[in-house]
């Protein structure tokens, strides 16, 4: 066991409204993790094989990254954001998302989950631009991507703050007796965050060990009230951004944990159980399988946006090499449900350019448009979410002609 079982009481509740076996006093189990920061794990030979190569795939994933490709970089995020969600029981498709990003920018009100989707999306995007750029990884950063995470979910008031109480996973909603699993008290989260941030501003391990490592020494200490699940896996993504080795484009690691959460629980429970090379195993398994899927998708949107190319060329009338059309077209796999709006912000032409483009790539069936109304209108971009539900199920994309 990496850590120690400390003994608690829960304190009889009257005031409580619960059955009343819930309510009486009773006694669990917290666990407080051993220190991160000093760790030399020992891997044996045969996981180290399989961390190589989960590391060297996510290098060859990078190694394709050049500016025409770095909308897909966008892709890549908003695909491992929603199924970092999805781990979490979230269940907000694809296309469902675009369009409430587009009703959020807007101004209208989206679903209260889809809000809170969007929000890991913003999440990770600010942990990889922010906390992956500090000089030193600190807990104000890790509290600062908790806080975009749940600025817009209903217990915003807990957002970007440690924890002030037990929390638990699994058994019952009223107290830890009989849960499955018991942090450490709230007491020790501080020391244990510190701990935390300096195991990962090491630079002496192999990139996948230390995000692995930490992950699971996150997930281990849960120093939020909610949003734990979502945190730690941006905290895999900044580590990995820090170290190098995903410098561009994140391979969506909780794409695979989404399709076997079994399997990623039961990881977790591995490292905590001092099984530090079977969670190894795992987390490198995942990110291999991750990176094979992403380098799979870049190279089906790059065929689609050249179908895309195709159709707008055979035009009676093609438009000019430095017409807008071409740059939506560039831009388009990050922003899968696009506005003129959002056209003029991505591709710095003017409006009325987009507004010529969007009509050209319409007429090719590029774009598909998703409402009538002449307000706030929004396109689809054509095929563009069959990839997208592909990698979200975790199939590599079918390679299109």
């Amino acid at each position: 066991m990496r850590g120690t079982l400390v003994r608690a009481s829960w304190r009889y509740d009257p005031a409580l409204y619960a059955p009343p076996r819930y309510r009486r006093a009773c006694r669990y189990d917290a666990f407080i993790p051993d220190p991160l920061a000093g760790l030399a794990p020992a891997i044996p030979s045969e996981v180290a094989a399989v961390i190589s190569d989960a590391e060297g795939l996510i290098g060859r994933l990078n190694a394709k990254a050049v500016p025409a490709l770095f909308p897909l970089a966008r892709l890549l995020l908003r695909t491992e954001s929603i199924a970092s969600s999805k781990v979490e029981g979230m269940q907000v498709d694809a296309r469902a998302l675009a369009r409430a990003e587009v009703a959020q920018d807007a101004g209208r009100t989206v679903g209260p989950e889809a809000a809170e989707i969007i929000a890991n999306i913003d999440a990770t995007q600010f942990a990889i631009e922010t906390a992956a750029s500090a000089r030193k990884l600190r807990t104000d950063n890790l509290t600062g991507i908790h806080r975009v995470l749940l600025e817009r979910a209903p217990n915003r008031t807990t957002a970007g703050q440690l924890r002030r109480e037990q929390n638990w996973i699994g058994g019952n909603n009223y107290n830890p007796c009989g849960a499955d699993f018991v942090p450490p008290p709230y007491v020790e989260v501080p020391r244990l965050m510190n701990d935390l941030c300096s195991f990962c501003n090491r630079e002496d391990l192999p990139p996948l060990v230390q995000a692995a490592l930490a992950h699971a020494q996150f997930e281990t200490v849960h120093p939020f009230e909610d949003g734990n699940g979502r945190t730690g896996r941006a905290l895999v993504q900044v580590i990995l951004r820090r170290r190098g080795i995903a410098h561009s484009f994140v391979p969506p690691i909780s794409v695979v944990f989404a399709r076997n959460k079994r399997r990623y629980i039961d990881g977790l429970a591995l490292f905590r159980n001092d099984d530090l090379a079977g969670w190894l195993e795992v987390f490198a398994s995942a990110a291999g399988q991750a990176a094979v899927m992403a380098s799979g998708y870049i190279e089906s949107v790059a065929a689609l946006q050249e179908e895309w190319r195709r159709r707008l060329r055979n035009l009676p009338s093609s438009p000019r090499s430095d017409a807008a059309a071409w740059a939506i077209i560039d831009v388009l796999p990050g922003h899968p449900v696009i506005t003129v709006a959002v056209g003029v912000a991505t591709t710095r032409r003017t409006k009325p350019a987009v507004n010529n483009a969007m009509r050209e790539l319409a007429d090719v069936g590029v774009l598909k448009p998703v409402s009538d109304s002449p307000r706030n209108r929004a396109w689809e971009a054509d095929g563009l979410f069959d990839l997208v539900a592909e990698m979200d199920a975790g199939r590599g994309p079918a390679r299109r002609a």
